[in-house]
């Protein structure tokens, strides 16, 4: 049985998070993706932030879904390991385009690397990067005429996307669209108005760090950048996913504990979203348990408390420990 260990350290009201062994993620996708090499930011993002990380990138400039799923190199990356996260990105204007397109020239294709995908490992999640508009959107297809339509558009094609295949969103496209509205000193994008520059590389990762720890990248590594700017983004990216976590299904196998002091009342609300669990076991660290998925408990003194909770599900056992502090 597979046994996953992550240890997730909680010092109210800041968080941080440390994993007991690497999380390994692979992003499939084209030059959005290998831009100033984004997967190594994500990469030296959850570094700084004592995550240990085995990241790899199998990118191909200008590649469609299509054009990956007929990709040998692929199907040798997707294999090379057991992949905690598969992180998938098609051309930026295919998904700018009508759900019954999609139907044809997307999603078989997706379908074929996920088949890939599972069949080496079946407990890896899957996650779709949603792209950002070009500056002057793409007016010479005459439908995404501006950014905005644009921007627009490719939200719409992710949103479809992760329906048919009910995969969780990175939306990476709308806090671009966020920074890009309330801090347009932040220059996002290449010269050529379409590919990320450094900035827009680095939204990119943050919005990962977000999107897979539910953590803010506030105070993690920065590349040289601005220190203001890059704040900016970290907040952003940050904000955009806390706020959307239902929307774009990243709720999913997360565990939320809320702490109230009140009166001498010390009480944890627990909450953990594992849709294919079979069981749950809470232990409170004062020798108190529960075993059922939303539950409350109430400590009888203040102090700190570790909070363990083991998941069982078709994947294995997972240990999950917060810290509540008092």
């Amino acid at each position: 049985m597979l046994r996953i260990v992550v240890l997730f350290c909680l010092f109210i009201p800041l968080f941080s998070h440390v994993t007991a062994q690497q999380m390994r993620v692979l992003f499939v996708g084209n030059s959005y993706t290998h831009y100033n090499n984004m997967p190594k930011m994500f990469h030296d993002i959850a570094e700084s932030k004592n995550i240990k990380m085995d990241v790899h990138m199998s990118a191909k400039s200008s590649h469609t879904f299509k054009m990956h799923s007929e990709r040998l190199d692929l199907y040798q990356d997707i294999k090379s390991q057991k992949w905690d996260y598969v992180v998938l990105q098609g051309f930026s204007r295919e998904l700018a385009t009508n759900y019954a397109a999609i139907d044809t020239t997307i999603v078989p294709y997706v379908q074929r690397i996920v088949d890939s995908i599972y069949a080496k490992n079946p407990c890896t999640n899957i996650l779709l990067y949603e792209t950002w508009g070009y500056e002057n959107g793409f007016p010479e297809d005459s439908v995404n005429v501006n950014y905005q339509i644009m921007s627009d558009h490719i939200h719409q094609g992710y949103l479809y996307l992760s329906q048919k295949f009910d995969f969780p969103i990175v939306p990476v496209g709308k806090v671009w669209e966020t920074v890009k509205e309330n801090n347009p000193s932040i220059n996002l994008y290449n010269e050529d108005l379409q590919h990320p520059s450094k900035y827009g590389s680095y939204l990119a990762a943050c919005s990962f760090y977000a999107a897979i720890f539910k953590m803010s990248p506030v105070s993690a590594y920065s590349d040289g950048l601005n220190p203001e700017q890059a704040k900016y983004i970290q907040n952003t990216a940050f904000a955009v996913v806390d706020l959307n976590l239902n929307r774009y299904l990243l709720n999913r196998n997360l565990v939320n504990i809320k702490t109230t002091s009140k009166d001498g009342k010390y009480q944890v609300e627990c909450n953990a979203n594992y849709l294919k669990a079979k069981s749950i076991l809470w232990n409170f660290g004062d020798g108190k348990t529960s075993n059922v998925f939303q539950t409350k408990h109430v400590y009888t003194k203040p102090g700190t408390y570790i909070i363990t909770i083991t998941i069982q599900d078709s994947c294995g056992e997972r240990i999950i420990k917060k810290k509540a502090v008092f």
